[in-house]
């Protein structure tokens, strides 16, 4: 994955949870992907928001998890950019530190993408990923 900083654009606005203040261990949502997220939520419930989790699997020992959610837990921490709203929850941004959830649209396929400087290998799926 791309080791790279995540730019200024990529900032979310957020970078607090809400519940007990704990700060946001640097993860970052690109402008790219808050309008792919947002252009997916157009046609979700009000009130629907990105989750991305890690889960242990895949073919390099991580995997990343994506679901349209309504329900936020005690323990997520809250991206907000350009008007959405992303989940992670505690425990999924440790092995998240300093990442940058992007979206790329190539000539090969679209797919949400996340530049993880912890992750010290990854599968071409661009899910999957070791530390």
């Amino acid at each position: 994955m791309n080791e790279t900083a995540p730019s200024e654009s990529a900032k979310a606005e957020t970078i607090t949870r809400d519940d007990a203040g704990v700060e946001n261990p640097g993860i970052t949502v690109s402008d790219r992907a808050a309008s792919r997220i947002a252009k997916i939520l157009e046609s979700e419930a009000d009130g629907a928001m990105l989750r991305v989790a890690v889960n242990g699997g895949g073919c390099s020992g991580f995997q990343y998890d994506f679901q349209i959610t309504t329900q936020r837990g005690d323990d997520d921490i809250v991206l907000q950019k350009a008007g959405v709203t992303v989940l992670v929850d505690e425990i999924s941004s440790e092995y998240m530190k300093g990442a940058e959830i992007d979206f790329a649209d190539e000539l090969i396929g679209a797919a949400f993408r996340i530049n993880n400087p912890l992750a010290t290998a990854s599968c071409g799926c661009g899910t999957s990923f070791s530390v």
